[in-house]
Parts: C-alpha cells; sequence; structure tokens
C-alpha cells in the first residue's frame, strides 16, 4: 500500500553482478513467448546523458531552489530525531536540464510525455489547456492484491485550522489538480534528466505506477498538520523504501524536482513563500524517513528471498502460493507484504498473508490474475515450486487488539478472505473464546475457493460463525445489515477497493465508530476523505 515504485535489483546489497535486474535467475526458463513479453532491464533502456555542470536556463526563467544533502542520518539513540537534518534548502545557479539529455526521458517516463519533456528541454512552454479532472484509472472488479496505501485517510486540515505552511500545501494542491498528469510527467523528467543515475531504481516501464512515488509525496504533504497519523504513514513508507535501494542521499533530488515540478505548473499561487513552505514540509517528510530506515536497518533485511514450495490453483485465475524465506519473516495476522517476480524486476506488488505466523516459517498468499496484472498473472500462471521471489518488510494495520474480549465482525470479499482467514487463525491460537463472524462475498459460488477451509475453522471453533454471500451483484455490506447487533464488535474488511467504501459506511449506519472499523487504507479511500 509503499505508494512508491523506486525498486532496485542492483544496489550493491543483493549479491548480483552489478546488472539491473539479474539479482536471480528463475528454476525454470521463461518460454520465448515469456521472454517476449517480459519489459527490457533498465541496463537495456538508454539512460541520459550525465549533465553538464555549467548553469543553464529555466524555461520558465526564474531561479530554482535545490535541496542539498548535508550530514548522515543520526545514529539511533544518539541524537534527537529531526535535530540532524539532511535535506537542506540552498540557493544555487538556475538549474534546468540541457536539451540534450531529454531524448531517453521521452522513452522512459511514458508515452505520452512528449510536449513535457520539450518544456524541459527549453522549448517554449505550451498554451495552458482548460482545466479538466484527470481521467481516474479504471479499477478492475476484484483485485487480487490489496492496493498500497496512499497516505493517511483522514481528510486534511482546512480553513483557520491549517498551519501556514499546510495552507500553501493545500493551496498548491488545489492549482495543480486538474494537471496532475502534467505535474507527474515533468517531475520524472526532471528527475530523470538531471540524475540519470537514478533511473535505474524505476521499473523500466512506466506508464502503469509512474505516479505512484509523486502521489506519495504529495498525500503526505497535505497531511502535515496531523503528525499522529502521519508520522506512523511515514514511518512505515520509509522502512519499504529500502528494498528499492532508496538511499538517504537520493531525498535531496527527488525533493529538488518535486519543487521543481510544482513550481512549473502552480504559477499562479506559487512564490517564494509557498516555496519555502514546500522546503520545510518535504525536510519534514524525507528526515521521518531516512531515520525509519535507518532504524530499520540495525534490525531487518531490505527484502528476504523466497522459494516457492507449493503453487495450488483453485479456480482457472486464483492460486494459493506458498514459500519459504530465506531467514525468519516476523509478521502479524492481517498484514500484508510486497513481492516482486523474476520476470517482471523491479516491479513490486502487495498481497496479504493468508495465515498467522506459522511453526514451519511458511508464508502463503492467495494470489488472483487480473486483467493486465504483471505479478498477478506470473503468480498464477508462471510461477512454480523451485522458483525464487522477493519479499519486502511486512506491512499495515489491520491486526487483533489481542488486549479486549470484543467479538470480531469480518467481511472478506473474493481474495481478500486471506487476511480474514489469518485473522481466524491469530484469535484461535490466543485461546480466547471471543466472537467472530465472518461474511464471505463471492459473485459465484465457483468464486467461494477457499470455502471448505472456512467450514473447516468452523466446524473446529464453536465461537466461529462463518456466512457466505452469493451475490452477482456483490453486495455483501447489504447482507451484513440484517445480522447484528454489532455494537460490541470490532469491523475489518478486506476485498476489493467498492466493496471496502461501500462495506465502512454500512458499518456506519448499524452503529460501528469509525474508530473499530480496520481495513488498509487504498488510494481511492484517501480520495473519498474515508
Amino acid at each position: 500500500m509503499d505508494a512508491p515504485t523506486t525498486t532496485s535489483a542492483g544496489n550493491g546489497t543483493s549479491g548480483d553482478n552489478g546488472g539491473s535486474g539479474g539479482w536471480f535467475t528463475p528454476r525454470r526458463t521463461p518460454s520465448d513467448q515469456e521472454a517476449a513479453e517480459s519489459p527490457r532491464t533498465a541496463e537495456q533502456a538508454e539512460s541520459g546523458a550525465e549533465p553538464g555542470n555549467g548553469p543553464r536556463e529555466s524555461p520558465s526563467g526564474r531561479r530554482v531552489s535545490a535541496i542539498r544533502p548535508l550530514g548522515r542520518p543520526g545514529a539511533v539513540g544518539a541524537a534527537e530525531p529531526g535535530s540532524e537534518r539532511i535535506p537542506v534548502l540552498e540557493p544555487v545557479a538556475e538549474d534546468e536540464v540541457a536539451a540534450g539529455d531529454t531524448e531517453p526521458v521521452a522513452e522512459a517516463v511514458s508515452a505520452n510525455t512528449g510536449p513535457v519533456v520539450e518544456a524541459v528541454a527549453g522549448a517554449a512552454p505550451e498554451a495552458p489547456a482548460a482545466p479538466t479532472a484527470p481521467a481516474a484509472a479504471e479499477a478492475p472488479a476484484e483485485p487480487a492484491e490489496p492496493v498500497e496505501p496512499a497516505g493517511p485517510a483522514a481528510p486534511a486540515p482546512q480553513g483557520p485550522n491549517a498551519s501556514p505552511d499546510a495552507a500553501r500545501v493545500q493551496r498548491t494542491m488545489a492549482e495543480i489538480g486538474p494537471v496532475a498528469d502534467k505535474v507527474t510527467s515533468y517531475f520524472y523528467a526532471l528527475l530523470f534528466t538531471r540524475h540519470p543515475d537514478l533511473r535505474g531504481l524505476f521499473p523500466a516501464a512506466m506508464d502503469t505506477q509512474r505516479d505512484r512515488l509523486l502521489k506519495a509525496l504529495l498525500t503526505a504533504a497535505e497531511h502535515i498538520d496531523q503528525a499522529d497519523v502521519l508520522v506512523a504513514y511515514l514511518r512505515n513508507l520509509g522502512r519499504g523504501h529500502r528494498k528499492y535501494g532508496t538511499q538517504a542521499e537520493h531525498y535531496p533530488a527527488v525533493g529538488e524536482c518535486l519543487i521543481g515540478a510544482l513550481s512549473r505548473y502552480a504559477g499562479a499561487v506559487w512564490d517564494d513563500e509557498t516555496e519555502a513552505a514546500w522546503v520545510r514540509t518535504y525536510t519534514t517528510i524525507s528526515q521521518v524517513m531516512i531515520d525509519a530506515a535507518a532504524e530499520d536497518e540495525l534490525r531487518a533485511p531490505a527484502w528476504w528471498y523466497a522459494e516457492v514450495v507449493s503453487h495450488d490453483l483453485r479456480t482457472p485465475d486464483i492460486a494459493v502460493v506458498t514459500v519459504r524465506p530465506d531467514q525468519p519473516y516476523p509478521f502479524l495476522a492481517g498484514q500484508y507484504t510486497s513481492l516482486e517476480t523474476p520476470w517482471w524486476p523491479r516491479i513490486w506488488r502487495h498481497y496479504s498473508f493468508a495465515s498467522a505466523p506459522r511453526s514451519d516459517g511458511l508464508l502463503s498468499f492467495h494470489v488472483k490474475a487480473i486483467p493486465a496484472g504483471w505479478v498477478s498473472n506470473a503468480l498464477v500462471h508462471r510461477a512454480r515450486p523451485g522458483d525464487v521471489v522477493r519479499l519486502g518488510p511486512p506491512a499495515g494495520s489491520m491486526t487483533v487488539d489481542h488486549s479486549t474480549s470484543s467479538g470480531l465482525l469480518c467481511l472478506g470479499g473474493g481474495t481478500g478472505i486471506a487476511p480474514i482467514k489469518a485473522l481466524v487463525e491469530d484469535v484461535a491460537e490466543h485461546g480466547r473464546r471471543r466472537p467472530v463472524e465472518v461474511f464471505y462475498g463471492a459473485r459465484t459460488d465457483h468464486d467461494l475457493y477457499d470455502i471448505d477451509t472456512m467450514l473447516r475453522l468452523q466446524q473446529t471453533h464453536p465461537w466461529l460463525a462463518v456466512r457466505p454471500i452469493v451475490d452477482n451483484r456483490a453486495q455483501l455490506p447489504d447482507a451484513v445489515r440484517e445480522y447484528g447487533p454489532w455494537n460490541e464488535y470490532d469491523a475489518y474488511l478486506s476485498g476489493p477497493p467498492g466493496m471496502i467504501r461501500s462495506g465502512v459506511d454500512a458499518l456506519r449506519d448499524v452503529g460501528i465508530p469509525a474508530g473499530r472499523i480496520r481495513h488498509d487504507a487504498v488510494e481511492e479511500l484517501v480520495a473519498a476523505g474515508d
């Protein structure tokens, strides 16, 4: 739900030979068709030429501030967090990309960034288009993987309650909203031409996920006044960045290009005070992430290798994949991880653990192959025992509070039943006879691929009730309203984003407080203010 996509296959710590995407070789040799479908590695893709050292003209004719690295992350327990800042603002000479540096970026960013790259190169800015809301990406009806959190789900503070910096950030966000796609393209064009060495940290194909890093930063900035929820999100993000190969010295480069993109497309509200507010905001954001990564490095690897030990195809498009990590992998029932396959280097997707921690150390995932899903299709149709995947750190807060005796109301739609099953096992292992009600939703009987497992659990544990809900309209939340009351229950939701959204509304309608409704944040919920 580590919103960024800055992944690294060759960061010097994984035992590879230095080539991008070559950190392991699958046990099976991919077929010619599979090889043809795979994207080029970063090593195969062109990289931008190193920018010249001399000053360059800014297309907008104004000085762009840069964030320069100073110092190193403080040792844990040494300096007080935040006392040793890494990104700081220093005025520098005008620093935009030269015309000769832009050709690789047109291919590297996406197919629709031509005008943006020309603008970066120094061409005259295009005439502003009429403001239109960016088209929303069509989400699959039933995603097989949880959407990575885009940021805190609470709405950002508004009006007189916002700090001066937050108010300026929010004005900037409102200004760039209608041209969000252009801001994203310009941000990556700046990043890859000013810092071509960072191109290898990103997937070779940028078109389907290029906005995640920027979206995470902008969402965090918009919530800068909400320290209680923001810090937890940023610390998790900083820890997750380790698997991408992100280093502390990369943050100033990203911040410099972020401010460069914002200053270009938020010109109507951009001034020196706004720029200073964004520098302070980004400094705060990046320092929390840097500190969290430094602390995590002392106790956990950046990633785990895991060998596929079983592959159970439950339906033509759903598989239960079980892997054995190369070293102990600590996690909690209800959490999820990020996973990378050998067929799509530097592309990570999120999957919930389908069981509570096991004594044998094995991890299971329920994967549904979705249309055009690179990782999900690889796991369902290509992966076999003996293949090796890579796992990021565990994440997610949809876990059971074992200090209470409240009942659990669990809604699982499609492959969202996986973490629900893990929660049931977790309650059983703790030995407390607290009531657990599971609503297992599917469009057809065929989609209840794990119903036998859930019914066996129900037979074993008298405190567990499993209610399969089959409805081709997928109205699982409506079924929940027919039962209850639920005022003594904590609610857990896992499934497609639309189900989570309607499920939260339904649970609030029947009197469950928002603080007792748990789910992993999804981008759609952030946008809706949930």
